[in-house]
């Protein structure tokens, strides 16, 4: 496990030699590349935030028109829109069902262990009142 340890610490502190050895030489460059570094951040930056905006998918082929998702106001964008609540509701419905379903088959199952056990005390030549006696259990406990 020590040597798990060592080799990061090793790690950290390569990277941490390779970033004062790259931002010392990045004061030695000239303006002109410094410059070119700061248009071509800059650059990619613009298309990244031009990428992140574009969040819906756009449909395309050759010679129909564009069919965008993202306008609010569109036909389709109000049937999506519907058809996706209409889903969520059905899904929570189902959910809905599903559990009362459970909890109705876990209370009928512990009905019919209740009966069970009455059937048994009721068969059983003993009386009722013979199992409510705490003698009766220590005579149970001492007898096995």
């Amino acid at each position: 496990m020590s040597t798990r340890n060592e080799k990061e610490i090793n790690e950290r502190r390569l990277a941490h030699d390779i970033r004062t050895a790259l931002d010392a030489s990045a004061n030695a460059l000239p303006d002109n590349v410094t410059d070119r570094l700061a248009a071509a951040r800059r650059v990619a930056l613009s298309r990244k935030k031009a990428q992140a905006a574009v969040a819906a998918p756009q449909l395309a082929s050759a010679g129909m028109p564009t069919l965008s998702f993202d306008e609010d106001d569109s036909a389709l964008h109000r049937a999506g829109s519907w058809l996706r609540r209409l889903g969520l509701v059905w899904t929570l419905v189902a959910l809905a069902a599903g559990l009362a379903g459970i909890y109705h088959w876990q209370q009928q199952k512990r009905v019919d262990e209740l009966a069970d056990v009455d059937a048994a005390m009721l068969l059983d030549d003993l009386p009722p009142t013979a199992y409510a006696d705490q003698g009766f259990h220590v005579f149970l406990k001492r007898g096995q």
